[in-house]
């Protein structure tokens, strides 16, 4: 199958990889050091799913009419690079793999002649030199849109897709993007203070800190109306509970992630865009928790506090102290 895939980062380039493994005709976008990376050397993934050189065609925007595409953009960068590559893909079946919760729905404004849906993606990847993937945590992915049943094209999409990594088609789709907000909480604190997920977690007093910030993003969700997905082990009823339990014992849930994720360092998304130099999703994850918080009245002081530092590193483009985190996010 022809798959174009619009963005070749961290999971752009593992699902361009894979799926050129698996014998499919893929063509990626990319720009700047990563162009011409991938131009001059291909995508070289490393790490749990093997070594895999993989040899794609590469430029600004595609180039021809595909039958599948994959949008593994950065939330910010998501309406740009779907606009500029409108006329071609518009009718074909798009896939937006991508963090926060407004990724399907910005497909479907601009793309109305597409069948849009999104993935849910657990795969830890690290991505800090152009065109050089490492898998560090494998993860099965996540498949749907909406809220109801998985239907038949989400399930076709799901097994081809699954020929080179494992996805799954779900229903509930909007509940299990809930979920993956709260996962993605692991972060911000990272990215803040300069360390791997792991370390970050190891520290009690910062792992108080994600764990507030886990559990203020599920009391929101909660006041939004939202039925928790399954992902990763959770569910509505361990969130509902997460989120009623004193935060001592709540620090729990980050402690079993981060256990999962083994003992090779993840950077979490974020910080490897800040050691890239480029703007964060933040406004998406911690951000999208703050909006969701106005739109029901509430306030969501801890993430804010957070989105608030991740901007303040991206301007310094340097780390803060352990102390400014806590001295700023209200635990």
């Amino acid at each position: 199958m022809r798959i174009g895939i619009i963005g070749a980062g961290a999971l752009g380039g593992t699902f361009a990889a894979l799926l050129a493994r698996a014998g499919h005709d893929v063509e990626v976008t990319a720009r700047g050091a990563g162009l011409e990376a991938i131009r001059a050397s291909g995508i070289r993934l490393s790490g749990a799913y093997g070594d895999v050189h993989a040899r794609v065609a590469a430029g600004e925007r595609l180039t021809a009419a595909p039958e599948l595409v994959l949008v593994c953009t950065k939330a910010q960068d998501a309406a740009s690079a779907i606009e500029s590559n409108a006329e071609l893909i518009d009718g074909a079946p798009v896939v937006v793999v991508q963090n926060g919760l407004d990724g399907v729905a910005t497909a479907a404004r601009l793309l109305p002649r597409s069948s849009c849906m999104g993935v849910l993606s657990i795969i830890a990847a690290n991505y800090t030199e152009p065109g050089v993937v490492r898998i560090t945590t494998p993860a099965t992915s996540y498949l749907g849109r909406g809220d109801g049943p998985a239907d038949a094209e989400c399930t076709r999409i799901a097994a081809l897709l699954s020929e080179a990594v494992p996805v799954v088609a779900i229903g509930g789709f909007r509940g299990a993007q809930w979920t993956k907000l709260v996962v993605n909480m692991l972060n911000a604190v990272p990215a803040i203070v300069g360390r791997s997920v792991q370390e970050v977690v190891d520290d009690r007093r910062l792992r108080r800190v994600v764990t507030a910030s886990m559990r203020e993003t599920v009391r929101i969700g909660i006041a939004r109306g939202v039925r928790f997905g399954a992902l990763q082990g959770l569910g509505d009823r361990r969130l509902r509970l997460f989120a009623r339990v004193p935060l001592t014992l709540g620090q729990v849930l980050p402690w079993l992630m981060r256990v999962r994720m083994g003992g090779v360092p993840n950077l979490g998304s974020t910080q490897q865009s800040l050691r890239r130099g480029q703007p964060t999703e933040v406004d998406f994850l911690n951000g999208a928790v703050v909006r969701e918080a106005s739109v029901a009245g509430l306030d969501a002081p801890v993430n804010r506090a957070l989105a608030a530092l991740v901007h303040e590193v991206e301007q310094r483009a340097a780390s803060l102290p352990v102390e400014r985190v806590l001295a700023d996010v209200p635990v």
